[in-house]
């Protein structure tokens, strides 16, 4: 998979600016406000309808106007025209210029692979950001997942309301939230299946990359859940008896919304048992095992983004980052300083140097 080419339209910082890719590497250079961080989020933002440094779309139409638009010639076997308009009242997404009525439906068509300096703290982090990055890349590969998990969040909150109003009237019958939980347990173990799924493919290579990089042994990701191993026979009787505590705090307290993803070091805790970097070689690890996860999944390599990684990691471990892939996965790398990049990542790649309001490219063969 790769993208040929974007044009940006009151994005951030662009009023109207083309950019045609190169299939290998693409390097971003510029200073800190310049732009280029700009380019890949709306790379990324064409693949997943988000932002991965803000959550609020209207920050990225461009100040002086009402509406932005992203575009992009995405190529697989065929070439597909991409588009998403992005208005003050919400977006539009469009694939060959028709319209897709329902941002799910979207989702999962561009695979985009992200790794940037928050993921270096992925290990350390709270449960919820792994949560939404698990979500994040089993959508891309199963946009029925983003629907499940869209419709599990209408029902806990359904369930939630109701437990509030149980706790202020006692008179309200129980058979209706019996009916809401049902549901919520049976969208959850659908939901479950398919982290477990992608967990157990993570762990197949996890532990290898880790070795490829350290010749160290034994990490791996363990997935904690309330769900785990249970059938739905046992998960409702859970509920029932967690039903006095969820009416006290006036909300479900156990579910598939409070999953957590752990990394494990040799069964320690690796946020208390590695290193500094150590972790740093672990995220890398992981995200390697992302990319092979996807291309088996979809018979083709997904857009690899390495954000600003230069100030976090050693060229070394750069290096050691693109040695892993095939040739033919598209990489954009941005960073401050050229010189930061290795001679060997330079070859075959293009260069954009973002300078004010203009962009010199460079081709190096």
């Amino acid at each position: 998979m790769q993208i040929l080419n974007l044009r940006l339209m009151n994005f951030r910082n662009y009023i109207l600016e083309d950019f045609e890719f190169s299939k290998n590497k693409n390097i971003i250079i510029g200073n800190n406000g310049m732009g280029k961080t700009n380019i890949i989020e709306a790379i990324y933002y064409l693949a997943l309808t988000k932002s991965f440094r803000t959550n609020e779309d209207e920050s990225l139409i461009n100040k002086n106007h009402q509406s932005c638009a992203i575009r992009g010639e995405i190529k697989t076997k065929t070439t597909i025209d991409y588009k998403i308009i992005i208005e003050k009242a919400g977006k539009k997404v469009f694939i060959n210029n028709n319209q897709v009525k329902r941002i799910s439906d979207y989702i999962s068509k561009i695979n985009v692979i992200l790794f940037n300096q928050e993921d270096l703290k992925l290990i350390k982090d709270s449960p919820s950001v792994r949560r939404k990055l698990i979500n994040m890349e089993i959508s891309q590969l199963n946009n029925e997942y983003l629907k499940m998990l869209s419709y599990y969040n209408k029902v806990l909150k359904q369930r939630n309301t109701y437990l509030k109003s149980m706790l202020i009237n006692n008179m309200i019958p129980k058979e209706y939230l019996n009916i809401i939980t049902e549901k919520l347990v049976d969208i959850g173990m659908y939901i479950y299946r398919l982290r477990e799924e992608y967990i157990d493919d993570i762990n197949t290579l996890l532990n290898i990359n880790f070795n490829k990089i350290t010749k160290k042994d034994g990490i791996y990701l363990k997935y904690i859940s309330d769900y785990n191993s249970l059938t739905k026979e046992k998960l409702l009787k859970k509920y029932e008896k967690n039903l006095n505590k969820d009416l006290n705090y006036g909300k479900t307290t156990i579910g598939i919304h409070l999953d957590d993803f752990v990394f494990y070091y040799q069964d320690e805790l690796a946020k208390n048992y590695l290193s500094e970097g150590e972790q740093k070689n672990a995220i890398i690890s992981f995200k390697l095992a992302e990319v092979n996860i996807f291309y088996k999944k979809t018979k083709t390599m997904p857009i690899l983004i390495l954000d600003d990684l230069f100030s976090e990691l050693d060229t070394s471990k750069i290096s050691r980052i693109i040695k892993f892939f095939k040739k033919n996965i598209q990489i954009f790398i941005t960073t401050t300083d050229l010189n930061k990049v290795d001679e060997k990542i330079l070859k075959n790649s293009k260069v954009f140097k973002i300078k004010g309001k203009t962009i010199e490219v460079k081709e190096y063969d």
